[in-house]
């Protein structure tokens, strides 16, 4: 029952997701009180929402691991690297061509707060989503799992080392704020909400007994999946909220903007070197869609931890969010339709 519903929400997410958005845009109250942290009285902890439900999506995809398969891309592991390096050298290219554009526009600041927002998403690990995309269009699923593995259990030291060299791009004090944000990325919040519970999942696929396993993917798979939409609507409820309150149609169409040129530069630059690197349909696939497709929940979470007055700096994550989820359903039926061409077999004697 359990497993079916999952099935059922994961073949209309992308819909779920919208709902989400406009739940957020019309009814942000509980949202925003979703936001608050709260105080336990028994154990008088304080609960934070967002980064325990950030944990629990992430636990669910290091459960999800085809360890078995996980083998076979080790043997071959030419897409694995290249979808690493490409994960960091793609916001080195595609931010500062970004950051260049901005200073042309009358922003007082070059834009540097829509471009923190950006940085902050391209900086981020492969999202845990990118596999559901991947299994729609019969993408190398082994491949894609490694990168959302090793991206996230490497986040600690790729994430601050992307904010650090990306920070002199910023103007008006944004620029510390992101080598600030860098660190807390680096200590507690990226190992206690992101490495740990992903860890905890892989362990637990590693050494659980199979029918122990199932049983937790039939409790784990359908929170998780609804643990991700309330977690879009907790992040959206902070920055649609005021949307309504306090009408901003120019910040509005600026972070659409920006977020649509990233997302738009992001996959094709995957889609590029797939081509280069003439990879089978499938490892392209997924290579693309793992270049174009980040955490924009975990920058949202890091977002209100470390901007906690810039509510509106969401807005632009929000649309990276939304955005990267239709540009994946088009890169996936594209690809099933134009294949990446197979690699050429040496000539004869």
């Amino acid at each position: 029952m359990h497993i079916r519903a999952a099935s059922w929400l994961r073949h209309r997410l992308g819909r779920a997701v919208v709902l989400a958005y406009f739940l957020a845009l019309f009814l942000p109250g509980p949202g925003l009180w979703l936001r608050r942290p709260h105080l336990l009285p028994p154990a008088h902890l304080t609960l934070h929402t967002a980064p325990l439900l950030l944990s629990l999506v992430l636990f669910s995809a290091g459960l999800q691991v085809p360890v078995r398969e996980l083998g076979r891309l080790l043997r071959h592991p030419k897409a694995l690297l290249a979808g690493l390096v490409l994960h960091l050298a793609i916001p080195l290219a595609v931010v500062p061509f970004v950051a260049l554009l901005l200073r042309r526009t009358p922003d007082s600041d070059g834009g540097s707060g829509l471009l923190t927002a950006m940085i902050l998403v391209v900086a981020m690990p492969v999202a845990a989503g990118a596999t559901v995309w991947t299994d729609k269009g019969d993408g190398d699923q082994p491949t894609m799992v490694g990168l959302v593995l090793a991206s996230t259990l490497l986040s600690p030291l790729t994430t601050p080392l992307l904010l650090e060299t990306l920070a002199p791009l910023l103007s008006g004090g944004y620029g510390q704020v992101l080598v600030d944000t860098g660190r807390l990325a680096q200590g507690g919040f990226g190992l206690a909400t992101v490495v740990l519970p992903c860890a905890a999942g892989l362990l637990g696929a590693l050494v659980l007994p199979a029918r122990w396993l199932r049983r937790l993917h039939r409790t784990v798979l359908p929170l998780a999946l609804t643990g991700s939409l309330f977690l879009t609507y907790v992040n959206a409820s902070g920055a649609l909220g005021s949307v309504l309150a306090r009408p901003r149609p120019l910040l509005f169409a600026a972070a659409l903007a920006v977020a649509a040129m990233v997302c738009l530069l992001s996959f094709a630059l995957g889609r590029v070197a797939a081509h280069v690197l003439r990879l089978e349909a499938g490892t392209a696939s997924s290579l693309t869609l793992a270049c174009g497709m980040n955490n924009s929940s975990a920058s949202a979470v890091l977002i209100t931890a470390s901007l906690p007055d810039k509510p509106h700096l969401l807005l632009p994550v929000l649309a990276y969010g939304l955005l990267q989820k239709t540009a994946a359903s088009r890169i996936v039926t594209r690809l099933r339709r134009d294949p990446a061409p197979s690699p050429t077999p040496p000539a004869g004697p």
